[in-house]
């Protein structure tokens, strides 16, 4: 059972959700650690301060030096590793993790692999969104015996699915202002989401399921919607009809293909939202209750729809 949990990347935009919910989490866990830059530390002093008076500790050091990853290893004998760590650093996971190998302490690691399924069909492979968590779990796969391996694979949040993005509206997103819903293909196919407080839920149900978890890639999910049925609950929620503008898949993969092409920040978004609206998050069966979360206990479509529109967007969320 999870013990001393060290958590990597737990300031960012999902490891905010993950940290909290670790230290609201109950019966809490023994103790919880967070490793963090010292420009994070001075930077988000007020976040940190409010969780150490949750019984966080804090440590300060480079996620790219050895020495401090040893040394963060060995002071708090963390038996689990939780990394939140960013898309754009995945892969420094892979020292992280071959660190946790020698260190003797460490024994489960959970990866930041919060998101899309990345080895989901024969395409999963070839998408460039997935290039460096394939890489991590290449190397998990060849390099890693003695630590357990776990996965929580969520899909997309819905909490920020819903948001549109400047340039790139055809690929899906919801403007409240405006009360138009951009959807792909008319938004009849299926989506599996996670809100991302429910990511959290999902990390510590893990962590309390050990001999359940352990080399798995767990697949869990909030809802299962289709687009159309969020503009439902948009409209009944804001008591408005909302205008769809739909977007064939086609036009989609040609907008998607032009964002890479430019360099452009968002393809990778786009590319994202393409997948899950090909099917990307759709199995025969997800994972909740092999961690034991239940139907009811996730948080519902509206439930997730009332906390967007009382927050304006999880931008704003301040209740960590």
């Amino acid at each position: 059972m999870a013990s001393k949990i060290l958590i990597f990347g737990g300031t960012g935009t999902i490891g905010r959700y993950i940290t909290s919910s670790i230290l609201k989490a109950q019966p809490p866990f023994k103790q919880v650690f967070l490793f963090t830059s010292p420009n994070t530390a001075s930077t988000k002093a007020d976040l940190l301060s409010k969780w150490k008076s949750s019984g966080l500790s804090v440590i300060e050091g480079d996620i790219t030096n050895p020495t401090d990853i040893q040394g963060a290893y060995a002071s708090t004998g963390a038996d689990t590793v939780v990394s939140a760590v960013g898309r754009g650093v995945i892969d420094t996971q892979i020292e992280l993790l071959r660190l946790a190998e020698e260190s003797g302490t460490v024994k489960w690691f959970l990866p930041s692999e919060y998101g899309t399924d990345i080895e989901h069909n024969a395409k999963s492979p070839n998408e460039k969104p997935h290039q460096l968590k394939l890489k991590v779990r290449k190397y998990v796969r060849e390099h890693i015996k003695r630590v357990q391996v776990t996965y929580v694979v969520t899909g997309p949040y819905f909490d920020m699915w819903v948001n549109t993005a400047p340039g790139a509206e055809q690929a899906g997103g919801f403007d409240v202002d405006s009360k138009v819903a951009h959807v792909i293909d008319g938004g009849e196919g299926k989506v599996g989401f996670c809100t991302m407080w429910d990511v959290g839920k999902f990390v510590v149900a893990t962590l309390r399921h050990p001999e359940q978890s352990y080399g798995k890639a767990l697949k869990v999910q909030s809802f299962i919607v289709t687009p159309k049925q969020v503009v439902a609950e948009y409209e009944k929620q804001t008591g408005a009809k909302w205008t769809v503008e739909s977007t064939p898949l086609d036009e989609v993969e040609k907008l998607e293909a032009k964002l890479w092409q430019e360099g452009k920040p968002y393809a990778t978004g786009v590319t994202l939202r393409r997948i899950w609206a090909e099917g990307g998050t759709l199995y025969e069966k997800n994972d909740n209750e092999v961690v034991g979360v239940k139907e009811g206990d996730a948080e519902s479509l509206e439930t997730a729809v009332k906390r967007i529109l009382s927050i304006g967007g999880w931008q704003n969320e301040k209740d960590f």
